[in-house]
């Protein structure tokens, strides 16, 4: 009975917070680190602007990836009353992303 409650407790250790694994599922996804990247380095972008900073990722998944930012609360989607203009900035939850993506730099400068 004590091997099996040990057994228990040793998985239990190895699972991963839910909170990191979302986190780590919204960042991991590909282009979601750049397209933060991008907003973080200019605040407010167009999405054609967002696009050509991020050249390789076709404007359907780019759209989609948008979409999936603005749900998950890290990028707002901004209209204009009376204007077609629309573009995208960073919420507070996603300026806050700052200081992991500049340790993300920090890493690759040295690691890669």
């Amino acid at each position: 009975m004590t091997e099996m409650l040990a057994k228990k407790r040793e998985e239990e250790d190895c699972k991963l917070c839910p909170k990191f694994t979302q986190t780590f599922m919204m960042l991991g996804k590909k282009w979601n680190g750049l397209i933060i990247e991008v907003l973080l380095e200019r605040p407010t972008l167009r999405f054609k602007d967002i696009a050509g900073a991020i050249t390789k990722c076709s404007d359907r998944v780019l759209c989609e990836r948008l979409k999936e930012l603005e749900d998950e609360q890290i990028v707002v989607r901004n209209t204009y009353p009376g204007s077609s203009r629309v573009d995208y900035s960073l919420t507070e939850r996603g300026r806050e992303l700052a200081p992991v993506m500049e340790a993300v730099h920090k890493w690759s400068d040295k690691w890669c």
